[in-house]
């Protein structure tokens, strides 16, 4: 029986073969080694990962000791339940939600990671610059508040003053801070969230004992937010933060999730009814 590793990476995906490769080749890059990669397609036809360039990274990175794992899980029943899912295969006691549409710097994993163990708290998310905007400088949208001790439980709602402070991650907003202040690798900083997209460390039990996405079955199949729901109750509980340098780049495709009417933190409470444990 292979040993568990200390990270499970999670990838969802749909119909983006050249994004998918991209993203195992990031991942295949890191300098931390020590994760296996789920992946859960849900594509029509013939499945991402069974795409000649998809193929070809998955062979590498298993040549160099990279488990890799690929899933299919349809009939499609919305991104909560594809999230469930895939947290329903997670043995590690971290998991990574990566969207199949990032590039990550190579120390990205060995970061978050080092963070999450320091802090002790619930995730650590790395947000994805838009770098198309590089030149798009938003001064009004820069407003950045760090932890300057341990990171705390939080309860952000939506429409709160905190639910402002995702205007940081639009654009390439971030990317221009770490800029202005000289911030590096060697002074990675932590900052508090309403919440990050794309890139997201949970410490698994803690994620589970929040309840995970088993509100799934509370949503239409047309939905978006779930990401957001879950980390909005993991952080009222354990807290939650954001890395600058971040490290995590968008690819910038357009969005699979094109029905958008039913947003789950402002339909589902905050709360978890789920017991601490």
């Amino acid at each position: 029986m292979m040993q568990r590793a200390t990270i499970d990476v999670l990838v969802p995906t749909c119909n983006r073969p050249c994004a998918l490769a991209v993203t195992l080749a990031s991942l295949s890059a890191q300098t931390f080694s020590d994760f296996r990669t789920i992946m859960s397609d849900q594509s029509d036809g013939q499945a991402s990962f069974d795409k000649t360039e998809v193929q070809a990274v998955m062979r590498q990175m298993q040549a160099n000791g990279r488990d890799v794992l690929a899933l299919r899980n349809l009939p499609r029943r919305g991104m909560a339940q594809q999230r469930a899912f895939l947290l329903s295969q997670v043995t590690a006691p971290y998991c990574l939600y990566l969207d199949d549409d990032v590039l990550l710097e190579n120390d990205v994993l060995e970061r978050m990671l080092r963070i999450i163990e320091e802090q002790q708290c619930g995730f650590v998310g790395s947000a994805l610059h838009g770098m198309s905007f590089l030149d798009d400088i938003r001064p009004q949208q820069q407003h950045i508040e760090f932890w300057n001790g341990k990171v705390e439980p939080e309860r952000v709602t939506p429409g709160s003053a905190e639910w402002a402070r995702h205007h940081l991650h639009s654009a390439a907003n971030l990317f221009h801070v770490q800029s202005r202040l000289g911030l590096t690798r060697a002074t990675t900083r932590l900052y508090r969230i309403a919440w990050i997209g794309g890139c997201v460390l949970f410490d698994t039990e803690k994620l589970r004992s929040a309840g995970g996405f088993d509100f799934w079955e509370q949503l239409p199949e047309a939905h978006c937010g779930e990401d957001v729901l879950a980390q909005l109750r993991v952080m009222e509980r354990y807290g939650g933060c954001g890395i600058i340098p971040s490290g995590a780049y968008h690819l910038e495709l357009p969005t699979t999730v094109t029905t958008r009417d039913v947003d789950a933190p402002r339909v589902l409470p905050i709360s978890s009814a789920v017991d601490m444990t």
